[in-house]
């Protein structure tokens, strides 16, 4: 059996926590693993391999979170744009042998109850053995209004039902036969790919082109134009509610989606004064708060149900129950700032950078490029910057030139020069960069070549 772990969305419930660039499933937020690594740690435990689903910069970042783990054995496929689930688990069977049975699950989920987990995956692979589609439905604990619901008849589905309102919510809820939509699936490959090609055959054909189109030498990449070309459609729709193959099972397994700080709060460790743990937490007369912070001290003086989260270049605060309105903030982040998008910490496939400094005119960063690694060959329109080796020894092209610079040494790039930065040895190289000029936004790259592909 395959995992097929989609590695989609940027999580953005979870601002400031989740970034476009660092969304939620890879954030370090349970005894210093990721959701996406607990997800294989779970289904490797009932799968031979991992298919991982990302974009180009989530392919990196699961890159090193499995190297992490000492995972190797994965296939991965990037979208150049995301089209929805249905195109995505699409492209992925099309990977495989149509006898395959696949286990469909996004990265960012939490499941405690693992015992009860693999009873429930092993009813899957039987019912998906006798070519059925089996969804996972997951037993309600009380009347939510943000997820979809599956009604059902055993394990027959009668009806998928979008997202209620409470008094709806509430009677699903009494009834006993409806369950949470989980967005997790076991199928065989092709017998997917049938039903989809019946119910969604614009969503199949032209999945398929986009695939035979692709480069698949190492890693499976879908180019751009093709991506977009295929109509964006999610599972339920293009396949699940239309097919007559579907079965659900209940499944009481402890899960949660993480998808809110309302439900962050209730899967972290909490100390007396039902606070979540934190070393830098000051509390006086304070309890039932979630607070999140690794640089600062925060200090509370006589609040309650008080959500507090600082990223050191953001800080949330929101009233516990409320914290569902954190989408229409990033709405409002992106008129004017980046934030939504990328930590003061970037993460890049070569290391990482952090801000140090940000404002009007310059910018000043640390980056650190692992060994053996380099960026991209590039140039700026608007910005000079200043290079010095804190640790290391840098390779250094400017235009027609290549040189070393060691530690303690410095370079200058003018804006329009071509220029790359190389770490040849087997240590770790870090760098002060010292941006000077009108803009130095992220996006003022022009990547000339790329050793990783990005556009």
């Amino acid at each position: 059996m395959t995992n097929i772990i989609l590695c989609g969305g940027s999580g953005t419930r979870l601002w400031p926590i989740s970034r476009t660039l660092m969304p939620k499933q890879f954030v370090k937020l349970f005894d210093d693993k990721s959701l996406f690594q607990l997800t294989v740690e779970r289904n490797s435990k009932v799968c031979d391999s991992q298919f991982i689903v990302s974009n180009i910069e989530q392919y990196f970042l699961a890159l090193d979170q499995l190297d992490e783990l000492n995972k190797s054995n994965s296939k991965y496929l990037l979208e150049a744009i995301g089209r929805n689930t249905a195109p995505a688990i699409a492209l992925a069977c099309m990977a495989l042998e149509k006898d395959e049975i696949v286990l469909v699950t996004p990265s960012d989920h939490l499941i405690k109850n693992e015992l009860e987990y693999e009873i429930v995956l092993s009813q899957a692979k039987k019912l998906a053995h006798e070519n059925n589609l089996v969804t996972f439905g997951i037993t309600p604990t009380f009347a939510e209004t943000g997820f979809g619901y599956i009604e059902a008849d055993g394990i027959d589905v009668k009806a998928f039902h979008e997202k209620p309102d409470f008094e709806t919510a509430t009677l699903y809820f009494e009834a006993g036969n409806y369950y949470w939509n989980s967005g997790m699936f076991c199928f065989k490959a092709g017998i997917f790919l049938d039903e989809l090609k019946k119910y969604s055959p614009n969503v199949y054909e032209y999945s398929l082109a986009a695939f035979n189109n692709s480069n698949k030498k190492n890693i499976i990449r879908i180019q751009h134009e093709d991506m977009l070309a295929i109509p964006e459609d999610s599972i339920d729709y293009a396949v699940m509610e239309k097919s007559d193959k579907v079965k659900v099972l209940p499944s009481d397994i402890d899960w949660s989606d993480v998808g809110s700080f309302d439900s962050l709060f209730e899967e972290l460790p909490k100390d007396e004064n039902n606070n979540t743990l934190n070393e830098k937490h000051i509390s006086i007369d304070s309890k039932n708060n979630l607070i999140y912070g690794k640089d600062k001290y925060i200090a509370t003086i006589d609040i309650e149900d008080m959500i507090v989260v600082d990223t050191g270049d953001a800080l949330l605060i929101s009233k516990k129950g409320s914290s569902q309105k954190v989408k229409e903030v990033v709405k409002e982040i992106k008129k004017t700032t980046q934030l939504h998008n990328i930590h003061l910490i970037g993460h890049r496939p070569w290391g990482t950078y952090t801000v140090l400094e940000d404002s009007h005119g310059y910018k000043i960063k640390r980056i650190e490029v692992k060994p053996k690694k380099r960026l991209s060959l590039q140039s700026h329109k608007y910005r000079n910057e200043h290079w010095i080796v804190v640790s290391g020894v840098a390779t250094v092209t400017v235009n027609e030139d290549t040189f070393l610079v060691n530690q303690n040494e410095s370079t200058y790039i003018k804006a329009g020069d071509i220029h790359r930065l190389l770490n040849d040895t087997n240590e770790p190289l870090v760098i002060i960069e010292a941006q000077v000029g009108s803009y130095t936004g992220e996006d003022d790259i022009e990547r000339i070549e790329d050793d990783y592909k990005r556009d």
